[in-house]
């Protein structure tokens, strides 16, 4: 940890990546753990068009549900440290998977989100009169499925959904910002693409590469820093030799 701590100076370029894990010990469920499962529902079955295309109630009971667990929420002493970092180190760039707006309460600056935000919505119908997501706060919906205010069709959740792609300038964004001198991916095993290979571009523009996770993922074995256990205490641990 010495040598990572060494490397974290004002000028160096910091890019981090963070998953599921990191908002695990604010209560926030894991997609894939234990508690992924809702009614019977994988996650997997609901977090698609073609669901909500079927039944918009349904996957929409779903996302309510989640917008309440997430609402009584508070960010952890790892989404504090980052938002810390993202003001301290003027080259500070987080790209997150989560969707729970987390590292947004705690005051993280110029956050690259991976797939989108479960507090924005947007026009099921794409109208024209709407923009292409705006924010809703809403945590208790009076109609279900909830409508769009700009033209009364359905609104659905602003999230990246499964077999939808991401959106092309923010994985521009993502993968600038492997330009970077220490990258660090946190609390996420990120066995998907894009961001399963961002640990590779990152190593191979030089970077430094560290993964901070309570079990061994993939990655595990190629990053030059493993460290094992909860963001919420390796990252304060960490900002407190700064």
């Amino acid at each position: 940890m010495e040598d990572l701590v060494r490397r974290l100076t004002p000028e160096a370029r910091i890019t981090v990546l963070t998953g599921a894990g990191v908002s695990a010990a604010s209560g926030v469920p894991t997609f894939r753990g234990k508690d992924g499962l809702w009614k019977n529902f994988r996650p997997e079955a609901l977090a698609t068009a073609e669901a909500f295309g079927r039944d918009p109630s349904l996957v929409w009971e779903w996302y309510a549900w989640r917008r309440f667990r997430i609402a009584t929420c508070e960010p952890n002493a790892a989404h504090l440290v980052l938002a810390d970092w993202s003001v301290r180190f003027p080259n500070f760039r987080l790209i997150t998977q989560n969707v729970d707006g987390l590292h947004e309460r705690a005051g993280t600056q110029n956050i690259i989100r991976l797939h989108g935000s479960i507090w924005e919505v947007a026009c099921w119908q794409g109208c024209g009169k709407s923009p292409k997501r705006w924010r809703d706060d809403t945590v208790t919906f009076k109609q279900m499925p909830p409508r769009c205010p700009y033209c009364g069709g359905l609104i659905r959740p602003g999230v990246v959904w499964f077999g939808e792609t991401l959106e092309t300038n923010i994985v521009s964004q993502a993968m600038n910002a492997m330009k970077c001198d220490v990258f660090m991916t946190i609390g996420t095993s990120a066995v998907v693409y894009p961001a399963a290979g961002f640990i590779e571009q990152a190593r191979a523009n030089g970077a430094y590469t560290v993964e901070i996770n309570p079990e061994a993922t993939p990655a595990t074995r190629s990053v030059d820093l493993p460290l094992s256990g909860g963001a919420e205490t390796i990252l304060p641990t960490i900002a407190a030799s700064l």
